[in-house]
């Protein structure tokens, strides 16, 4: 009889304890705070014809970083709307070694019977390349309270994304004048003054050759290209959300990220479409956390 007793004393305490761990009800309010994104890869766009430039796709970041902005409120019940935008950079270098060689075997290429010699100066050439990855992004989820003060989350993040790709090449030491020089020749009153080489024919003959074809760059010791895509982002993930104080919280999340960017999609310096370009792919596992500011 008294455990009975026991029991219905400590019933009303136990009610009450799970009062103020489970919510009574539905809550509104939000947050916002900084949200690095994580993502392992699973590859890099182009990352085989990076070799053919001279520096290795695999020494880019992973996870590659995108440093981002996210922020979230309830909308109804237990649906919560949001926002998340970010950037993320990774950079490779390379300085090449060099062969000097002379065809001299009439055979295409350069083989062991032609003339080489190693380059022993100092103005070798540098590879740069830039992997760049921006997204602009809605958040939606459905939340599920465990206590009051932690709660887990499903949910998807979809919008636009776009990623860059440039390649520096460069050789000798940069000069401020040399960087605003035309690579095609001397500009005089908007008219371009191009040189043209007459070695081994006459003027004229150089010069109809030229009439109605493109026009190729002189000699220059630098060099930009900017391959640019943009596609549509989605990824779908699962959230931890645990509120430490009255007004600041952590939150966790894993999901998979999504992107493709089409065939002929890409653009060269964000002007001329690439009508030849693969299909390619922008997916991983990606992380992000955050440290919010509201309820």
């Amino acid at each position: 009889m008294n455990r009975y007793k026991l029991v219905i004393l400590i019933l009303p305490i136990l009610i009450s304890a799970q009062s103020d761990l489970y919510p009574v009800e539905d809550y509104y309010g939000g947050g916002i705070g900084y949200s690095p994104m994580y993502m392992i890869l699973d590859s890099i766009p182009g990352a085989s014809k990076l070799k053919q430039v001279g520096v290795n796709p695999d020494n880019f970041n992973s996870p590659f970083v995108i440093h981002g902005g996210e922020g979230f409120t309830q909308i109804s019940g237990r649906w919560r709307l949001g926002g998340y935008a970010g950037i993320g950079t990774s950079r490779i270098s390379n300085a090449l070694s060099v062969i000097l060689a002379v065809e001299t075997n009439g055979l295409e290429g350069i083989q062991d019977t032609d003339s080489t010699e190693i380059y022993t100066g100092i103005f070798v050439p540098t590879i740069e390349a830039k992997f760049t990855f921006m997204i602009s992004a809605v958040t939606l989820e459905y939340v599920v309270p465990i206590f009051r003060d932690l709660e887990i989350a499903s949910g998807a993040m979809f919008g636009l994304g776009r990623t860059i790709i440039s390649i520096d090449q460069n050789t000798g030491t940069p000069r401020w004048d040399a960087s605003f020089s035309n690579n095609f020749g001397q500009v005089l009153n908007d008219t371009l003054v191009y040189a043209i080489d007459t070695t081994g024919t006459t003027s004229q003959a150089a010069i109809d050759a030229l009439q109605g074809a493109y026009l190729p760059p002189l000699a220059s010791n630098a060099g930009m290209t900017n391959l640019s895509g943009t596609f549509f982002n989605f990824q779908p993930y699962v959230a931890v959300k645990w509120q430490i104080t009255d007004r600041v919280g952590l939150r966790l999340s894993i999901g998979y990220n999504k992107g493709v960017i089409r065939a002929g999609q890409w653009k060269l310096n964000d002007r001329f479409q690439i009508s030849d370009s693969p299909e390619s792919s922008l997916s991983g596992l990606s992380f992000r956390t955050m440290i919010y500011f509201g309820l």
